[in-house]
């Protein structure tokens, strides 16, 4: 298809409302984040919720946008997500425990001290987090009750906000689903006896699993992830060959009509559904983009399938992004398995090895690395790098099977799919090891800590943002945050010697040995809830005390900051130049 063109940025409108100023928020604060943004139903209050030390625990506020009032409302400790009643005289939100877990589902009628509360949900099987929201159609509110593999939900009607939540099919373990409304229906996607997920659909007066019809069966080449439910048709977010698409099925007197995939510029991209709060729209929002194209909003017509491009994220100075190319490789693990590998690099770029090329991957919770624009990378690409995206095992990209099989037992695969792809990249002539940077945060960093250790020659250096480094220690704890639910990512090694044994094959800490490692920059948050500042801490220290060649190994921590890094526009920036900084560096010193 023709790429249609970006229409330039509207000028704001003289009736423009600013409805939160987060600069005024944030204040002389050297940490900010927003948790919750959601208007009532009647749109007269907005609920919002902040964070000023990255602890990731926030406090709830009303603001009454006919006065532009803040009320007296105030909800310390909350936790992301919130849904409001249809009259907007009560909101649901989350807290945490001790260890960090969304645990309590709480109501809060307006006007009312925080301590009078009431605790609709405590969950406690420790492998659940809860989370509450409201659909679309603003008929019912939801409480979602979950662990890694195994869901549960809850419906309460917005009108009887007073009320007792429902269940709509009693937790099975390894049994997941979740559930959107429109009119006389919930429409389901469920994965019992159905790997990749199926959608059905249930009345609302009967939800539970013996009513639900089976709208688009199971396909074990495509994994649905979602479905969005609108008053004349779903939108369905598929996976399919490791690329994302959307599939637009019309409904009509509650009837699923044959539906169809929205036609995309690019082979290489990432395209999900954007913010659409309108239950009764007539065209979707889209959010698209690429290695070679900043983040879009396309509006699709769902009766003319036209698709427009309604604005695109400029980028500033002359920036040529035709310059860009973008493709997908193929790298062949050790037992055969094709991992997809995209990549984007500047026309021209020499294929002999001499490039130096940063290589991306993560590969846990069956999160998918899909392709996406930075601003930052094109300072890397003007430099004669190429960028690569590992879409390892673990991760979601080619379906459930795909995060089975780097999962468990057999998680080593997420390390060695990766160094398969490091490979694939030297044979090919994209690079060479003198000149490859590795690069992961998070379990990410958990991936970059065990390439580390299997496979140092393989790269010149490695970049580790807050490694989960120390995974079998942590693991091994539950008072930990988050640790019991991991249990059913990366097993119990409390109560399993197999998986203890497994563990400590690969977590990085207990695997420093002394060799020659890559140049290496470790980062770290104070704040940090979820992968705590000691383990990358004592990760580079075991590193520094094994090392038997010249190159650096360097922990940075963030002292006012959490799991995310910085906050705001400019810092931000500036902790991406230093990332960036230190590969150019230590990639250039391999080169001289």
């Amino acid at each position: 298809m023709v790429e249609p063109h970006a229409t330039a940025a509207p000028a704001a409108p003289p009736d423009e409302e600013v409805l939160l100023d987060q600069n005024e928020l944030a204040g002389d604060s050297p940490y900010f984040a927003l948790g919750t943004f959601s208007i009532s139903p009647d749109q007269h209050l907005l609920a919002y919720s902040t964070d000023h030390d990255g602890s990731e625990k926030y406090t709830l506020r009303i603001k009454d946008l006919r006065t532009g009032e803040v009320r007296p409302d105030a909800v310390p400790g909350t936790y992301y997500g919130t849904a409001w009643s249809r009259d907007g005289s009560t909101i649901f939100y989350t807290t945490v425990d001790a260890a960090m877990r969304p645990h309590k589902v709480w109501r809060h009628r307006l006007g009312t001290d925080a301590s009078q509360d009431d605790c609709v949900h405590e969950e406690v099987d420790e492998r659940f987090y809860a989370g509450v929201r409201l659909t679309r159609s603003e008929d019912w509110i939801m409480m979602d009750i979950d662990s890694k593999i195994t869901s549960e939900v809850w419906i309460l009607s917005s009108d009887d906000p007073a009320g007792e939540f429902q269940v709509v099919e009693p937790r099975r373990q390894g049994m997941e689903y979740g559930l959107d409304h429109a009119g006389d229906w919930f429409w389901i996607i469920h994965n019992d006896a159905a790997e990749n997920f199926e959608l059905v659909r249930a009345p609302v007066a009967q939800p539970s699993r013996a009513s639900w019809s089976t709208v688009m069966p199971h396909r074990p080449d495509t994994r649905i992830a979602g479905v969005a439910a609108f008053r004349d048709h779903l939108a369905i977010t598929l996976r399919r060959d490791g690329t994302t698409s959307i599939h637009v099925v019309p409904v009509v007197h509650g009837d699923a009509q044959d539906g169809h995939d929205v036609e995309l510029p690019e082979e290489v991209r990432t395209v999900g559904l954007g913010s659409n709060p309108d239950f009764g729209a007539v065209a979707l929002r889209l959010g698209y983009t690429s290695l070679v194209t900043p983040s879009s909003v396309y509006e699709y017509d769902v009766a003319t399938r036209e698709l427009r491009l309604l604005r695109r994220t400029p980028v500033l100075g002359s920036v040529d992004l035709e310059a860009y190319e973008s493709a997908r490789e193929w790298a062949v693990a050790d037992d055969g398995t094709r991992i997809p590998i995209s990549l984007v690099w500047r026309s021209g770029a020499p294929r002999d090895g001499t490039a130096p090329f940063v290589l991306y991957g993560y590969g846990s919770y069956e999160a998918s690395m899909d392709p996406w624009f930075s601003t930052a990378r094109l300072s890397l690409l003007e430099r004669g790098f190429g960028f690569a995206v590992a879409h390892v095992r673990g991760g979601g990209e080619m379906g459930r099977r795909w995060y089975e099989d780097g999962k468990l037992l057999a998680k080593r695969a997420t390390f060695t799919d990766f160094v398969a792809c490091a490979d694939r990249l030297v044979e090919a002539g994209w690079t060479s090891p003198d000149r490859l940077v590795a690069r992961g945060g998070s379990a990410g960093g958990l991936l970059m800590g065990a390439v580390a250790n299997l496979a140092p020659e393989k790269f010149a250096v490695i970049i580790a943002e807050v490694p989960f480094v120390d995974a079998l220690n942590t693991i091994l704890d539950p008072s930990l945050p988050l640790t019991v639910m991991e249990w059913e990512e990366w097993g119990n090694p409390v109560e399993h010697d197999d998986v203890y044994a497994y563990m400590r094959t690969y977590s990085p800490y207990e695997n420093v040995i002394a060799q020659a490692y890559p140049a290496i920059l470790a980062t770290a948050g104070l704040n940090d809830p979820r992968v705590s500042v000691h383990e990358p801490a004592k990760w580079v220290a075991r590193l520094r005390a094994k090392q038997t060649g010249g190159r650096p190994l360097l922990l940075k921590t963030e002292m006012g900051a959490g799991h995310g890094g910085p906050s705001g526009r400019y810092d931000a920036w500036r902790d991406e130049a230093f990332v960036l900084a230190f590969a150019l560096t230590n990639v250039a010193s391999d080169q001289a």
